[in-house]
């Protein structure tokens, strides 16, 4: 039975949450609840003890240690954590690391995913700071279910009135039903440039920020796989939970995927491999002249292509970085390198692509069927990558594992 911690906070759509956590029950989840101060003001804490069957949590200090005790196993138990509804405060506090009660304390500790269903005047909605809130949750891998459009509580009539139940409860069991579907797979990705050298300050290399790459990391980390991440040189932080291999050049790449991708049962290449480097680094640093300078560029190994040539029963993804016939490109590189998936995009566009937190693409799969992916957070595009490869793996007939009893 999936264990869901159902957050509520202090808005007129505090009476909703009850109904959840009906449709919760009904659909077989084990439901305990954590209220804000300011819920209680709306909805008192013995109708939801009296629903859920359990103690409900308001106060981390109120019991002095075993409270303590409490928000850590609540948290360490959770399968998911929903908050319905979330105010803007709770919002902003997630968002910016804030634990100052029962709520916002508990989500800093677990690390069960997030599905968190906004409730809000539509000027509150649509503040630059909430709006900047809730895509940095979306980054970081929280499913937000948006709120509906009509007559709000306050008299307005716009965008932030909490979503109807079903819909919170099926964006819920959706999450969960993806939460362990890769329990115990290995799964190795590769991110970020990698970084030619000229001489001993100068280098060959792209604009990929790694970001791309590193949410797929995170990502199949929380569904349940053992995840090497190969990165070339970045600025990102590395995951938590997952085994970060870094290196510099292309041919360093080659070798440490040649390295882990034995045990791999999928591959996700998302690193911007450089196709050329210089034939010779000088050892010290070149100095200018006058006159013109002539690199020599020579062919780096190309990893998809060898890793498709011997890819056996894994699954093997690839990208590619197309400013031009972006489908036609992309479906090429799939037959030509073996792939079982492509994502491809335009890095044309100004407002995805390299660097940024967003991105949209094109998934084109081996047998042609293709899904255009609209603009997204990155987190949220390698979410609907692994939801591809794990379809994938099941037409395949692997065993499939069900979410934490």
């Amino acid at each position: 039975m999936p264990r869901v911690v159902l957050g509520v906070t202090g808005c007129i759509g505090a009476y909703k949450a009850c109904e959840v956590l009906r449709e919760l029950q009904k659909r077989g989840a084990d439901v305990h609840v954590v209220m804000t101060q300011n819920a209680q003001r709306f909805v008192t804490a013995t109708t939801f003890e009296a629903l859920s069957q359990h103690p409900v949590f308001t106060d981390q200090f109120a019991l002095g240690s075993q409270s303590e005790i409490q928000h850590v196993s609540l948290a360490d138990s959770a399968d998911v954590l929903l908050v319905a509804p979330a105010t803007a405060n709770i919002v902003g506090k997630f968002a910016r690391g804030i634990a100052d009660d029962a709520l916002s304390t508990l989500y800093t500790a677990t690390h069960a995913p997030l599905v968190i269903a906004p409730a809000m005047n539509v000027n509150m909605f649509e503040h630059e700071a909430v709006v900047e809130n809730l895509e940095l949750l979306k980054a970081r891998g929280a499913t937000v279910v948006e709120p509906g459009s009509g007559y709000l509580a306050c008299g307005w009539l716009g965008k932030g009135r909490l979503a109807e139940p079903v819909e919170i409860v099926e964006a819920t069991l959706g999450v969960l039903a993806r939460t362990r579907d890769l329990e115990g797979v290995n799964v190795l990705v590769t991110a970020g440039p990698t970084a030619e050298d000229i001489d001993a300050v100068r280098f060959v290399s792209n604009r990929s920020s790694g970001k791309m790459g590193y949410r797929v990391a995170e990502a199949a980390r929380d569904r349940g796989a053992k995840v090497v991440l190969v990165s070339g040189p970045t600025s990102l932080r590395a995951p938590r939970g997952v085994l970060l291999v870094a290196v510099r050049s292309a041919e360093e790449m080659a070798a440490a995927v040649q390295q882990h991708a034995a045990a791999a049962e999928i591959v996700v290449m998302a690193a911007a491999v450089s196709d050329y480097r210089p034939a010779s680094a000088a050892p010290g640093k070149v100095k200018k002249t006058d006159g013109p300078v002539v690199l020599e560029l020579v062919r780096t190994p190309d990893i998809l292509q060898s890793l498709g040539a011997q890819k056996g029963k894994r699954i093997l993804v690839g990208f590619a970085a197309e400013t031009e016939k972006v489908e036609e490109y992309a479906a090429g590189k799939l037959r030509a390198k073996n792939l079982d998936l492509i994502v491809a995009n335009d890095v044309s566009r100004k407002d995805a692509g390299f660097g940024g937190d967003r991105n949209a693409a094109l998934l084109i799969d081996a047998a042609g069927d293709t899904v255009q992916v609209p603009l997204m957070s990155k987190r949220e595009l390698a979410e609907r990558i692994l939801d591809r490869v794990v379809e994938l793996r099941g037409a395949r007939g692997p065993k499939q594992v069900a979410t934490r009893a």
